[in-house]
């Protein structure tokens, strides 16, 4: 789980990313808002997952403490 939550950190870092590239570029607006609107869906993702409950866990926590033993 640590590792898709930091690929989608990572990816809304390249999509802001490439937002202002294209932003700066001109002509391509709509691409460069969906790519925004993207970056912030994938914020919203990641915080639902870490943001802890009144109780003190994370969704991410509970994933983990259900998983198989390796």
């Amino acid at each position: 789980m640590d590792i898709a939550l930091s690929l989608l950190v990572l990816t809304v870092v390249a999509l802001l990313l490439g937002a202002i590239a294209l932003f700066r570029r001109g002509g391509y607006t709509r691409q460069a808002v969906l790519m925004l609107i993207l970056a912030a869906i994938m914020v919203a993702n990641v915080v639902i997952w870490t943001l802890p409950t009144p109780q003190g866990t994370t969704l991410s926590g509970e994933v983990k403490k259900k998983q198989a033993p390796e």
